[in-house]
């Protein structure tokens, strides 16, 4: 019997791996399970190098033209969350974004990729910069595998518009969470 449950294992085990599929997914090479100083925000009390992490995805599925990325505090004390970067209409052959890349004056992106404003009142990367003593605060970091090849917005674009067009367009996002608190 004890052959047998081998060879029965053996055959699942090679089945899984003939028919698993590859997923969209997002890493990053600077983050970790808490932000640090260096993704912090430089404002509003905080004091951080606001360095937007690099960030990279692969298996897009098939009929993505574009992608977008954002990141968002559920956490944050406004009833509606907080949107630290809204980042649109990468192209289809970009697959990473690097370091400080949200800091729009170093022209790190391609140029058609548009970074509208977020909810600190600017465009580009806005770092993490919770209340002081208002515990852990999840940042959800998203990329988005979208069936258009632009949104036909700009860089004035608010947050909550961005969200429409890209729950329009979406064929697939993956997501990495990372936490911070002061």
């Amino acid at each position: 019997m004890g052959k047998l449950n081998f060879i029965f294992g053996l055959l699942i085990t090679l089945s899984s791996a003939l028919f698993a599929q590859d997923t969209f997914t997002l890493f990053s090479n600077d983050l970790g399970g808490e932000a640090t100083v260096n993704e912090e925000f430089n404002g509003f009390g905080c004091t951080g190098k606001n360095q937007s992490p690099q960030l990279a995805w692969k298996n897009a599925p098939e009929g993505t033209k574009s992608f977008a990325v954002t990141m968002y505090d559920p956490d944050a004390p406004t009833g509606s969350g907080w949107w630290h970067w809204v980042v649109f209409d990468i192209p289809v052959n970009t697959n990473e974004l690097v370091s400080d890349a949200g800091n729009t004056t170093l022209n790190l992106t391609p140029k058609e990729v548009i970074q509208s404003i977020t909810d600190y009142g600017s465009n580009g990367y806005g770092g993490p910069c919770p209340p002081e003593d208002h515990g852990l605060h999840q940042y959800i970091i998203t990329v988005y595998a979208l069936k258009t090849n632009t949104l036909g917005l700009n860089e004035s674009t608010n947050p909550a518009v961005v969200g429409y067009y890209l729950w329009k367009n979406t064929l697939a996002k993956a997501s990495i969470i990372t936490y911070y608190k002061r």
